[in-house]
C-alpha cells in the first residue's frame, strides 16, 4: 500500500508552466553583447565574471572589459560610482568585447544613463525598477520629476522591468539576516535570470557559491536561493516570449580555460621560473591595475614563488635587484606613477646587467590620472624613461591570453641576455579575460639557465664584464668560492668592472649595453604579417591592446575587396630585423594608439617613414567601427 499526495492547484501550475516552455520560441543567436551595469557595490564585476566562466565552460568564444570607477567608494547612486562589465560571447571568433551592446542591465538610474549610448537601437534593457525612485534620479541628474521609464525616452528599446530589490527580498523572506545583507544578493537575480534567458544551466555558479561561501551556510543558502529564484522568474512569467542560445564557436581543439591578462602573467612566470629552474621571487607595491599580479603569485608558494609587498615602489624594485643578483628570477609589478619612482633603480640594473622583469600594466595619466582606466601611454617612458643612457629591451603583450607567451618570452631574453626588460600591458588587457588553451610543460621551450661557477682559463680572478657572443655578461652568484667581485652604480671599466670614470671608457660601455639590446634582434623570430597581403595600400601597425580591434577592423576592409594589412608587434625594442623591409611594402603605414601618438613617433625615427597614426585617449579601448571608418577615409582620399 502506498499513498499518493495530489495537489490540484500544483498540478494546473506545473501544466501551465510546461504549455508556457512549449510556447516560447527559441532562437539561436551567433553574437550577443551583454553589458552589466550598477552601483559598484552592486556585484556587477562578480556577475559578469560568473557569466563568462558559465559560457566558457560552453566551449563558446568570448571577450570581457571590465570598467571600474576610479574611487574606491563613490558615492552610492551617483554616475562616478557606476561599475560595468561588458561581456561578448559567439558562435564565431572573438576579438574584441564588441562596440555596441545588445542587452543592457541597468540596475539604477545612473547606470542607465552612463551606459545608454553604447546600446544598439532595438536592443534589450533590462532595469530593476526599484534603482529608478527619487533618490536614485536625482543622484543621477535626471531632471527634477523626469524618470525614463515613464517617458518616451526608451521608446527605440525594449525594456525589461523587473523589481529585483523587492524579489530578492521576498526570496529571502524566511531568512534572518538584515535588509542590507538581502539586498546584496540582487545580483544573483539579475544571474539567474539570464541563464534562464540565454539557456544555460547554473551549475558552475551553484559550485563557485558553494566553494566561497560553504562555511557560511545562511549567505552561501542567500545567495543560492535568490540565483534559482531569478531563474524561475523567467521560466514562469508569461511576458517573456522568447529564449536564445548561442552555439559552440569553432576553435582548434584542445582544452581551454577562461583566462585574465593579469593571472596569464602569473602563470607565466611561474613557467618560466620551472623552465629555467630560478625560484621565482616577485618584490611589488600594490597599484592599480597591477596588484593582481602579487595577489595571484602569493597564492602559488607551492611552486617556490616568494613574494614581497614592499612599504614603496623603490624598496620593491631593490629587493628584486637584490634577488636577481642571489641568482633568483627578479620580479617587479607597477603601473606608470609606480615606474616613474623605480627609474633609478631600473638604471642600476642597466648597470649591473643583471636579468630582472620590470612588469608595467599601463593606466591613464600623468600622475594618478585615470587609475581605472586604460591607456597605452606609458611607451616612451618604456623606452627613454631613465637618466643617461640607459637601453632596455621592451616587450608587449597583445590579448589577455598573450600574456602568457609574452611574459615567458621576457623572461628568456632577460636571463639570456642578462638584462633587465620591460614588459608591457595595459588595464584592458589585465582585467579582461578569454578562452586559453593552455599549454602542457612539454610544449614549452626550456629557458637553459649558465651560472658561472669557476674561473676560465686564465683568468686569475673573476672578470665581471667580460661578454660572451650576446655580450652578456656572466652570472656568477655571491658565496661562489673564487669568484668575488664587486658590481654598483658607478661606471665599470670594461671586463674588469673597476670603477672609472675615463671619457673613453664610458662611451665604450655605454655603446656596448647599447649594441648587446641591438643584438637581440639576431634571436628573435622575423616579424610575420598578421592577415593580408606582403604589398598594398595600407600597413596598420599595431601593438598592444589594439590587437582585437585592429584584427577585425582589417578582417571587415579585406573582405571588401581592399589592399589593407595588419602587423601586430611583440618586440619593441629591439624591432624584428624584417620590419623595415614590409613597412617598405605599403603605400602607407597607420599606427592606432591609445595614446597621442608614440609608437609612430619611435616608427618615424628609425625606418624615416612618413608613419600615420589614430589616437584615442579616452580611458576606453579603440574599437572595431571607428578604425573602419578611418581606413575608408584614408582609402578614398589615396583614390
Amino acid at each position: 500500500m502506498f499513498k499518493i499526495n495530489f495537489n490540484p492547484a500544483q498540478l494546473v501550475l506545473n501544466c501551465s508552466n510546461n504549455l508556457l516552455a512549449m510556447t516560447r520560441k527559441k532562437e539561436v543567436l551567433s553574437d550577443v553583447v551583454i553589458k552589466f551595469a550598477g552601483d559598484s557595490g552592486d556585484g556587477m564585476q562578480l556577475t559578469g565574471s560568473q557569466f563568462t566562466n558559465n559560457t566558457a565552460l560552453m566551449g563558446i568564444d568570448l571577450a570581457t572589459f571590465p570598467d571600474f570607477p576610479a574611487e574606491i567608494r563613490a558615492p552610492q547612486g551617483t554616475l562616478p560610482g557606476v561599475s560595468g562589465f561588458q561581456l561578448r560571447f559567439s558562435s564565431d571568433n572573438v576579438f574584441t568585447p564588441g562596440d555596441a551592446v545588445d542587452v543592457l542591465v541597468a540596475m539604477n538610474a545612473a547606470a542607465l544613463k552612463t551606459n545608454l549610448t553604447f546600446l544598439k537601437k532595438g536592443g534589450k534593457i533590462i532595469v530593476n525598477v526599484d534603482g529608478f525612485d527619487a533618490k536614485n534620479l536625482r543622484l543621477a541628474n535626471y531632471p527634477e520629476g523626469e524618470n525614463p521609464l515613464e517617458n518616451d525616452s526608451l521608446s527605440n528599446y525594449e525594456v525589461i522591468r523587473i523589481d529585483v530589490t523587492k524579489m530578492t527580498r521576498e526570496a529571502l523572506k524566511d531568512f534572518t539576516m538584515g535588509m542590507k545583507e538581502k539586498d546584496r544578493a540582487k545580483n544573483m537575480f539579475v544571474l539567474g535570470f539570464l541563464y534562464w534567458m540565454y539557456s544555460r544551466n547554473m551549475d558552475s555558479t551553484i559550485s563557485f557559491l558553494k566553494e566561497k561561501f560553504g562555511k557560511k551556510p545562511e549567505i552561501f543558502e542567500s545567495n543560492l536561493k535568490v540565483l534559482q529564484a531569478g531563474y524561475h522568474y523567467g521560466d514562469t512569467t508569461e511576458t517573456f516570449t522568447t529564449i536564445y542560445s548561442v552555439e559552440k564557436a569553432r576553435m582548434e581543439p584542445g582544452v581551454y580555460r577562461s583566462v585574465m591578462g593579469n593571472q596569464a602573467v602569473s602563470y607565466g612566470l611561474i613557467a618560466a621560473s620551472q623552465k629555467s629552474g630560478l625560484p621565482l621571487f616577485l618584490g611589488s607595491y600594490p597599484i592599480t591595475p597591477a596588484s593582481d599580479i602579487l595577489h595571484e603569485l602569493s597564492r602559488h608558494k607551492n611552486f617556490g614563488v616568494r613574494t614581497f609587498q614592499a612599504e614603496d615602489e623603490i624598496a620593491a624594485i631593490t629587493s628584486a635587484i637584490g634577488a636577481s643578483y642571489g641568482g633568483s628570477l627578479g620580479v617587479t609589478t607597477s603601473s606608470g606613477p609606480g615606474i616613474a619612482l623605480k627609474g633609478e633603480a631600473i638604471g642600476l640594473a642597466v648597470m649591473l646587467e643583471i636579468p630582472l622583469l620590470v612588469i608595467n600594466i599601463q593606466r591613464g595619466g600623468p600622475s594618478t590620472g585615470l587609475p581605472t582606466k586604460t591607456e597605452q601611454s606609458d611607451l616612451m617612458q618604456a623606452y627613454y624613461g631613465r637618466n643617461g643612457e640607459c637601453p632596455m629591451p621592451v616587450i608587449s603583450a597583445s590579448t589577455p591570453a598573450d600574456c602568457f607567451d609574452a611574459v615567458y618570452e621576457a623572461v628568456r631574453i632577460s636571463i639570456q641576455h642578462m638584462t633587465p626588460v620591460m614588459f608591457l600591458s595595459d588595464g584592458y588587457i589585465a582585467n579582461g579575460a578569454e578562452p586559453w588553451k593552455f599549454p602542457t610543460s612539454a610544449d614549452l621551450k626550456p629557458i637553459p639557465v649558465k651560472f658561472k661557477t669557476e674561473l676560465g682559463h686564465g683568468e686569475e680572478k673573476l672578470q665581471p664584464y667580460l661578454r660572451d657572443e650576446k655580450l652578456a655578461r656572466p652570472w656568477a652568484i655571491p658565496g661562489t668560492p673564487g669568484l668575488e667581485h664587486r658590481i654598483g652604480g658607478l661606471e665599470k671599466q670594461n671586463i674588469t668592472g673597476n670603477v672609472n670614470y675615463e671619457p673613453e671608457n664610458h662611451q665604450l660601455m655605454v655603446k656596448i649595453r647599447q649594441e648587446k639590446v641591438d643584438k637581440i634582434a639576431d634571436h628573435i623570430p622575423e616579424q610575420q604579417l598578421d592577415s593580408g597581403p606582403e604589398k598594398g595600400k595600407i600597413l596598420v601597425l599595431g601593438w598592444g591592446s589594439t590587437y582585437g580591434a585592429i584584427k577585425s577592423a582589417v578582417a571587415t576592409m579585406q573582405s571588401r575587396g581592399h589592399a589593407v594589412s595588419h602587423v601586430h608587434l611583440r618586440y619593441i625594442r629591439p624591432f624584428p630585423k624584417n620590419l623595415g623591409d614590409i613597412l617598405k611594402n605599403f603605400d602607407t603605414v597607420l599606427v592606432p594608439e591609445i595614446n597621442n601618438g608614440q609608437l609612430v613617433r619611435i616608427i618615424r625615427d628609425v625606418y624615416f617613414i612618413d608613419a600615420k597614426g589614430y589616437n584615442k585617449i579616452m580611458g576606453v579601448p579603440i574599437t572595431k567601427t571607428e578604425l573602419v571608418m578611418k581606413l575608408e577615409e584614408m582609402l578614398g582620399g589615396m583614390n
